[in-house]
């Protein structure tokens, strides 16, 4: 029995599967991103329901908005600050009185995805999480690469690549830099430029229009959000392009919410020769196989078939 639980910035889910990866029991809370404390308590309450519920002692692993550090244990990296710097894997295995693996979530997404899902049968797959945040995660072989400093993928953190005079000096982002890829093209990111290029709201105010009511104006006809969907595709081809002249991965599996607006694969693909090295990019990008459950299914095959 394993369960995976893909710890997000708004919500918290565990899965479980059984031996042959089906998946038998799934329960999602919303995560408080204020606590640590509370934190932990969730995920070791929805552990202790799910075998409660289902008579059943299982394997936990655990998909986080960051890393935990190789030198020094402690979560590093993750935009719910309140985990850096903590023992999450140490404190939640004390609790639950057995190892609990934690990898980044964005791994998580590629391991579940080269696994079973979209990703199944490519040897390298590059997915990427277009969510909250943006990041990716690489799997070779259908095992996660981390890297020596378990920072691989973490390529929103890059600055957007070849910026325009416009896009010039970029957004501040929560790491401390600015431009960051994220604060492009996560979900976030396409809403806040959204508001800032219409005038409409500034900053993280109520009532501003998440990517879901910006991509409805698209295809109803709304000049700005055309224009501010084709912005976002312009600028997802040149982010992946970016990786594909490092990595050069098989196939580009796409997560997250804005992973769910058709358009992107239709806009993105042909663009990606634009600025891929040599002119020539036949890399598939394609859309993830479990949804935003993905995360979770990966964390559970963290402990993989013995």
């Amino acid at each position: 029995m394993r369960f995976g639980i893909d710890l997000g910035g708004t919500k918290t889910e565990i899965i479980g599967l059984d031996e042959d990866g089906t998946e038998i029991y799934r329960k999602r809370v919303a995560t408080d991103p204020r606590s640590y404390q509370a934190i932990v308590a969730t995920i070791a309450e929805l552990v202790t329901e799910a075998e409660s519920a289902l008579s059943k002692i299982g394997t936990v692993g655990i998909g986080i908005p960051g890393t935990i550090s190789a030198r020094t244990g402690y979560v590093k990296n993750a935009n719910t600050k309140v985990l850096n710097g903590q023992p999450l894997n140490r404190d939640l295995g004390r609790i639950l009185n057995r190892e609990v693996r934690c990898m980044n979530d964005a791994n998580c997404l590629a391991l579940s995805e080269a696994i079973d899902g979209a990703g199944a049968g490519y040897r390298v797959v590059l997915a990427v999480i277009l969510g909250t945040g943006c990041g990716s995660g690489v799997a070779i072989d259908g095992v996660p690469w981390a890297g020596v400093n378990l920072v691989a993928g973490e390529w929103g953190h890059n600055p957007l690549p070849w910026m325009t005079e416009e896009e010039y000096p970029g957004p501040l982002c929560w790491c401390g830099k600015s431009s960051c890829i994220e604060k492009w093209i996560s979900g976030t990111g396409f809403s806040d430029e959204y508001a800032l290029a219409t005038n409409e709201l500034t900053g993280y105010k109520p009532g501003k229009l998440n990517g879901e009511q910006i991509v409805t104006l698209a295809r109803n006809g709304d000049a700005a959000a055309k224009e501010a969907l084709k912005r976002y595709a312009n600028r997802l081809a040149r982010s992946l392009a970016h990786a594909i002249n490092i990595l050069d991965p098989d196939v580009v599996v796409l997560g997250g919410g804005m992973s769910n607006v058709d358009e992107l694969y239709d806009l993105v693909p042909p663009q990606l020769p634009s600025y891929v090295f040599g002119c020539e990019a036949e890399t598939p990008i394609i859309r993830n196989m479990h949804g935003d459950s993905s995360g979770a299914r990966g964390a559970a095959w963290l402990w993989p078939k013995s």
